[in-house]
């Protein structure tokens, strides 16, 4: 199988990683926004527990989701390892490398997402903690899911920053691109060390949800497009560097 992705050309390479990529922003946007962001009420851990316990079903498949999301994840550092190979091997594999850690992370955050299940879950051994003591028990299981991710989230920054620029460098991927995953890359790395530095975070935390998500959305979602638009039309080069 190894021998049949090396044959692979650029340009199906490329057209696999868009979609590979859709996937991945499709199944996060799911899982975050419409359903964590729907069932979790801040600073109120009787409302949130009480959500989640009445849709459980969404609940699961928002980890679904983001299960879906971490295995297309693996897939596309390795695509996108062959794609940029031809530019620079080693930072090429160098960068895969960090996908794959904030991949590997982010699926040990999801156990905590597990764990908010058996919370809710009214097995008799939780009848020892009273219904306030679960309930804040579900709001430091996601809090620590969300910590989890945010360290993942920094080698993803560094993963961007390679990405970036690997595409700039390029002769066969418009160099725009690159540049907009270089300022998607400094979003990421900018909130991850605001989180671990700054004790008034949350005081900022829209401004700083801004500087994340806009960079990257549109420079991730351009490249998205590009690769699915337009990658098969690129000219196969030789790669053996």
């Amino acid at each position: 199988m190894s021998n049949h992705i090396a044959d692979l050309s650029l340009g199906r390479t490329a057209r696999m990683a868009g979609f590979g990529y859709l996937i991945i922003f499709l199944s996060g946007i799911f899982a975050n926004f419409f359903v964590l962001q729907n069932l979790i009420v801040p600073g109120d851990a009787t409302a949130t527990a009480l959500n989640i316990l009445a849709a459980q079903g969404l609940f699961r498949i928002g980890i679904l989701s983001f299960v879906i999301m971490v295995i297309f994840d693996l897939l596309l550092a390795w695509l996108l390892y062959f794609l940029l190979k031809p530019v620079n091997r080693d930072i090429s594999l160098f960068a895969g490398w960090f996908r794959l850690v904030n991949a590997t992370i982010f699926s040990i955050a999801l156990y905590h997402l597990f764990g908010v299940l058996q919370l809710v879950s009214k097995a008799d051994y939780l009848t020892a903690f009273t219904a306030s003591q679960l309930h804040a028990q579900v709001m430091l299981s996601l809090a620590a899911f969300n910590h989890t991710w945010l360290i993942g989230l920094l080698f993803f920054g560094f993963h961007l920053l390679l990405l970036g620029y690997l595409i700039f460098k390029s002769s066969y991927i418009p160099k725009i691109l690159g540049v907009l995953l270089i300022i998607a890359a400094f979003g990421y790395l900018i909130d991850s060390f605001a989180n671990f530095l700054l004790s008034s975070y949350t005081d900022y935390q829209t401004i700083f949800m801004l500087i994340v998500v806009v960079p990257g959305i549109i420079g991730e979602l351009s490249f998205t497009i590009w690769l699915i638009w337009k990658g098969r039309k690129i000219v196969e080069i030789d790669s053996r560097n």
